[in-house]
């Protein structure tokens, strides 16, 4: 096990500087769009950055930490089950990692395809028999691009319908929501304005999927705007992914 960083190192100092300036930058956003009294949820996306820098942000107050690949993810959970971390899987999901991501995920926020919520179901069910961890929150991952052909992930808006009933009926999971990520180089605005529709008409049918995962770095304040309820922040926070040696 690596040793704990030590608390006023100029890593901690660094990150301590760079979350306070995210920090800031959500409380003005959340002020603007008359949310002050209830801001966003912070995930520190934590993908290709060590263990010891998941531990210096905790040590700053960070609960919430999102990774894209699940043999990262599991390593990463597992070196820091100590900490009682809230775990996010933000990425991509092939339904045969399911049993390994439901052993250390509170959220999977990439659901896009009624496969994988079949096989997050049966890997609950084992889990949940094993440990009773709690039901497993999904978001539905929905796909903003005018071209389906050549999207970044997810389900078309026409499909979450059938995935919400879907995961409504499953053991196991949670509908908490949807999740997006903008276009490369599209209006953030309208991009997060249509996953707010999407969400508005969800909940008509389904009123406690009230959950929007949308921002990023580059994007949080639109995100914002656009009543996102979690965002997920990793370079301006953590710095430019670590040169492969």
């Amino acid at each position: 096990m690596t040793d704990s960083p030590a608390s006023g190192d100029a890593r901690t100092e660094q990150l301590r500087g760079r979350l306070d300036a995210v920090r800031q930058r959500i409380g003005r956003a959340a002020a603007a769009a008359g949310r002050g009294e209830n801001p966003p949820r912070l995930i520190v996306v934590s993908k290709f950055h060590p263990a010891d820098d998941v531990r210096r942000l905790a040590a700053l107050g960070v609960k919430d930490f999102g990774e894209n690949r699940d043999q990262e993810a599991s390593a990463k959970a597992g070196e820091l089950e100590a900490l009682d971390l809230t775990w996010h899987f933000v990425g991509q999901l092939q339904s045969k990692k399911s049993k390994t991501v439901v052993r250390y995920a509170s959220a999977v926020h990439s659901v896009d395809r009624s496969q994988l919520v079949a096989a997050l179901e049966r890997a609950m069910a084992g889990q949940q028999e094993l440990t009773g961890r709690a039901d497993l929150d999904c978001f539905i991952q929905v796909s903003l691009e005018e071209d389906a052909g050549a999207h970044r992930g997810g389900a078309a808006p026409e499909e979450v319908p059938q995935l919400a009933e879907q995961l409504e009926a499953a053991d196991g999971l949670r509908l908490a929501g949807v999740m997006a990520v903008a276009p490369l180089g599209a209006d953030p605005d309208r991009a997060f304005e249509k996953l707010l529709g999407i969400s508005t008409g969800l909940q008509r049918d389904f009123p406690g999927a009230t959950g929007i995962s949308a921002g990023m770095s580059q994007d949080l304040e639109a995100a914002v705007r656009f009543g996102a309820t979690h965002l997920r922040i990793g370079s301006d926070i953590l710095g430019s992914r670590p040169a492969v040696r």
